[in-house]
C-alpha cells in the first residue's frame, strides 16, 4: 500500500472487499478504517491542525478529500476559519457561522505515511473482528463446541474454534489428559468475557455441565426432556455421579442413560477419558436420595439436620470404607450431588455418640433439677434435651410419663424455672463483666445468653450492633461441599446464629439498634405566636390584654 490515495478505484474497492471477506466483518467497517487512515495521512501532509475529512464511495470507488472551515468575521485560527471574502471564493452565498467545504487535491503517500495508514486500517479491522467474535459467542455459554488444539502454553490449551480461539485452563482440563497440537477436542463454553486484548472464550472439560451435555447428545430421552439430570458431581478423570429422574413412569431413567449393553454411557465415558460414572435415581426425599447417592455402600439409617444443612449417615461397620471411598471420593461426590454435608459413621460410632449425648443430658438434668439419676434418665428417654422444654411444656406431658404424677410434674417445672433463672443471673453477671451496655439488653428478642455472646465477639455498644448486616448477626450458613484443593475459608456464621433467630427478627434487632441514629435533636420550644397586630389602628400586638 505504497500509495493508498492515488490507487485506482478498482484497487481500493478490491482491498475493502477482500479484507471484509477474509475477516468476516462488515465492508462498511473496512471502508471507515480506510477513510480514517487517509485522513490521518492527509493531516500529516497538510497539517494536523486542519479538520480534514475523506470519503470513499463504496459504489464507484471515487475518493474525495476536503477541509472543513468555519466562516467568521475575523479569523483567529487560520487552519479552521476563513473570513467572508475567502468564503465567497469557496462557496457562493456563504455567511458568518456557516461551515463550508474546502476541497483538497489527492496526495501520494510516502513510505512512512503508507505504513501509518496501514497500521490504522489493521487496528480498526482487528477491533471489528474482536467485536464480531464477542457478539458471536457471548450468548453461547453452556454449549459444547468442537475445535482443534492450536497450542499448549504453560499447561493451558489454546483451541482453534474456526472464527475465534478458546482456552482450556489447567484447572478445567481432565487430569492426566495429554493434549497434542492438531487433536480435535470437545469442550463446554464456560464463559465469554470482553477484555482489552479481545474477547476471551474460556472452555472446560472438567465442569459437571460438560458431562450433562454429553449425556444429552447420547440419550435422546434427555434431549427430548423425558429424562432430566437433576444433579451432577465430578472428580474429573476419576469418577462422577449423576441423579436422573423420568417424567414418564414407563421409562427407566437409569436404564435409558446406560443404554443397550452400556453403549450410551460408554460413549460419554470414552469422551471423559475413562471417568467412571454412577447413574443414580433422583428422589425428592433427601434421605432416599442420599442412600442412593452413596451406592454401592449399604446405609442403615439417615439423620437429617436441616438447620445445620448436614446429614448423618449410619452404615454397618463393614461398609464404612466403601461408603467413604478411596480418599473420601464416594462421600465427597454424594455430598456435592445432594448439596449437603454428609457425616458417615458406623453403628458402633453412632451408638457411642448417642450414649454420650444421653449421659450429658442426664447429668445436666440431675444437677440443675437436683433429682436422682433414674428420674433424669426417664426425662432424657422421653425426648427432653433442654431445660426450657421441661420448664414450659404442658404439665400433662410430664405427668403422663410412667411413674410421674401431677405433683412431681409441678415440682420439676418449678425447679426448671429456678434453674433457668440462675442461668440468667449468671449470664447477666458475665455480661456486666464483659462491659456490654444495658441499652443492648433493651433490644427485641435479646436474652442474657445472647448478650454474653455479643460481648465475647467484641460487640458491646448499640453502634457495634447497628453496624452489622443481618447475615452477620443471625445467618446460619449451611455447610457446603468443597472441592479438593479448595483452600478458601468458609464464610462465618452470624454472631447469634446458634440461637435460631430468623432473618426478620435479625432485621428488627438491627433497626432497633440504629434507631438512635435517626432521632432528631429536640426541637426548641416554639416561640409564642404573636397576636396579629391591628393594621388599621396600629395597636401593639403584644400589648397586655384589658382586664
Amino acid at each position: 500500500m505504497a500509495s493508498a490515495i492515488s490507487a485506482n478505484k478498482a484497487e481500493l474497492l478490491a482491498i475493502a472487499n477482500a479484507v471484509a471477506s477474509e475477516k468476516m466483518i462488515d465492508k462498511e467497517i473496512v471502508v471507515e478504517a480506510m477513510e480514517e487512515a487517509i485522513q490521518k495521512a492527509a493531516r500529516a501532509r497538510y497539517g494536523a491542525e486542519n479538520d480534514i475529512r475523506a470519503k470513499l464511495d463504496v459504489q464507484t470507488g471515487d475518493l474525495r478529500l476536503w477541509r472543513v472551515v468555519e466562516v467568521v468575521e475575523e479569523v483567529e485560527d487560520y487552519f479552521k476559519q476563513v473570513d467572508l471574502k475567502q468564503a465567497e471564493k469557496l462557496e457562493k452565498g456563504s455567511k458568518v457561522g456557516d461551515f463550508i467545504v474546502d476541497p483538497l487535491p489527492a496526495v501520494d503517500l510516502g513510505r512512512i505515511d503508507a505504513q501509518s495508514a496501514k497500521q490504522v486500517i489493521f487496528q480498526k479491522v482487528r477491533d471489528a473482528e474482536r467485536e464480531r467474535q464477542f457478539e458471536e459467542f457471548k450468548d453461547r455459554a453452556g454449549e459444547i463446541i468442537t475445535g482443534v488444539v492450536k497450542s499448549v502454553e504453560f499447561g493451558h490449551v489454546v483451541v482453534d474454534l474456526g472464527r475465534a480461539e478458546g482456552v482450556i485452563r489447567r484447572d478445567q482440563q481432565i487430569p492426566r489428559e495429554a493434549a497434542r497440537v492438531g487433536d480435535r477436542v470437545r469442550a463446554l463454553i464456560l464463559n465469554v468475557r470482553r477484555e482489552n486484548r479481545g474477547p476471551q472464550i474460556f472452555l472446560s472439560r472438567a465442569h459437571p455441565d460438560f458431562m450433562k451435555l454429553l449425556f444429552a447428545q447420547e440419550v435422546p430421552e434427555i434431549y427430548d426432556g423425558i429424562i432430566e439430570i437433576k444433579a451432577a458431581a465430578r472428580d474429573p478423570g476419576s469418577r462422577a455421579k449423576i441423579g436422573v429422574i423420568s417424567q414418564d413412569s414407563s421409562i427407566d431413567p437409569v436404564g435409558a442413560c446406560v443404554g443397550m449393553k452400556g453403549s450410551r454411557v460408554q460413549a460419554v465415558v470414552q469422551e471423559m477419558q475413562g471417568e467412571k460414572i454412577d447413574i443414580i435415581p433422583w428422589s425428592d426425599d433427601i434421605a432416599t436420595f442420599v442412600v442412593n447417592a452413596l451406592q454401592p455402600a449399604t446405609v442403615s439409617r439417615v439423620l437429617i439436620d436441616e438447620e445445620e444443612g448436614r446429614i448423618e449417615v449410619v452404615v454397618p461397620d463393614d461398609q464404612l470404607s466403601l461408603a467413604i471411598g478411596r480418599r473420601g471420593q464416594n462421600v465427597r461426590l454424594a455430598s456435592q450431588l445432594t448439596g449437603l454435608a454428609i457425616d458417615i459413621m458406623t453403628e458402633a460410632d453412632s451408638s457411642e455418640k448417642r450414649q454420650a449425648e444421653f449421659a450429658q443430658r442426664t447429668a445436666m438434668f440431675q444437677e440443675d433439677l437436683d433429682v436422682d439419676e433414674t428420674l433424669s434418665q426417664l426425662l432424657v428417654a422421653e425426648g427432653f434435651s433442654e431445660m426450657e422444654e421441661v420448664a414450659y411444656v404442658a404439665p400433662e406431658e410430664l405427668s403422663g410419663i410412667e411413674g410421674f404424677d401431677e405433683e412431681l410434674a409441678a415440682e420439676l417445672q418449678s425447679r426448671a424455672l429456678e434453674a433457668l433463672e440462675r442461668r440468667e443471673q449468671a449470664a447477666k453477671a458475665e455480661r456486666t463483666e464483659l462491659g456490654v451496655e444495658d441499652a443492648i439488653a433493651e433490644l427485641p428478642y435479646m436474652t442474657e445468653a445472647m448478650l454474653v455472646t455479643l460481648g465475647k465477639a467484641g460487640l458491646k455498644t448499640l453502634d457495634d450492633v447497628a453496624d452489622l448486616a443481618t447475615d452477620e448477626l443471625v445467618l446460619k450458613r449451611k455447610a457446603e461441599p468443597r472441592r479438593r484443593n479448595d483452600n478458601r475459608k468458609p464464610e462465618p456464621d452470624g454472631v447469634l446464629a446458634e440461637y435460631g433467630l430468623t432473618e426478620e427478627q435479625g432485621n428488627e434487632i438491627i433497626m432497633a439498634a440504629r434507631a438512635h441514629w435517626f432521632e432528631d435533636e429536640e426541637d426548641p420550644a416554639p416561640a409564642a405566636e404573636a397576636a396579629p397586630a391591628d393594621a388599621e389602628n396600629g395597636e401593639d400586638a403584644n400589648a397586655e390584654a384589658p382586664q
